[in-house]
């Protein structure tokens, strides 16, 4: 049952092959991620966004925050490899992060940052060639990566967390 809750639309498949096609359905779900997010929570109540998705889990407080700082992080990412060749990024403590002071705030806040820099992800994504999306990054623990498996990870992670909220409110009837 934790699993179903922690990875409530399967885990990522790092071994997907992006066509075209697909590139074109995961750019939309990054442009409607805001749209999507903002349905999720729409209507909750502060009591609400303070419970978490699952048993020692993220608030959707926390959850909504780490997207914002997740997703910032993947567009920097995109535009390192973007103009650098195969740049080793920096990982972070995405667990740490969300336990700082900013995790605590109102959503709106990084609900703003989602919609506006969702939508220049997005921009950027839809201008980049197929050579483009073959380019790579260093995860210095996760190894190599092109951005179409970039893309990839980051259109599973975005409905990987609105799945976590829309699950709770289902199972809470709110």
């Amino acid at each position: 049952m934790i699993e179903d809750l922690r990875y409530p639309i399967g885990e990522f498949d790092k071994n997907v092959v992006v066509t075209p096609a697909l590139r074109v359905e995961y750019i939309k779900t990054i442009l409607a991620l805001h749209d999507n997010l903002a349905g999720a929570v729409s209507g909750l109540n502060e009591r609400q966004l303070d419970a978490p998705y699952r048993p020692d889990g993220w608030t959707i407080r926390q959850t909504i925050h780490h997207v914002a700082d997740s997703h910032l992080n993947a567009f920097v990412r995109f535009k390192l490899s973007l103009t650098e060749n195969a740049p080793t990024i920096r990982p972070y403590f995405e667990d740490r992060w969300a336990e700082l002071a900013d995790s605590q705030m109102p959503i709106d806040v990084s609900m703003k940052i989602i919609q506006g820099m969702h939508l220049r992800w997005a921009t950027l994504l839809m201008a980049m060639t197929g050579e483009d999306f073959k380019r790579e990054l260093i995860h210095p623990e996760s190894g190599v990566w092109t951005l179409e498996k970039m893309l990839a990870l980051y259109d599973w992670h975005s409905r990987h967390h609105t799945a976590h909220i829309t699950n709770l409110r289902a199972r809470n009837n709110w």
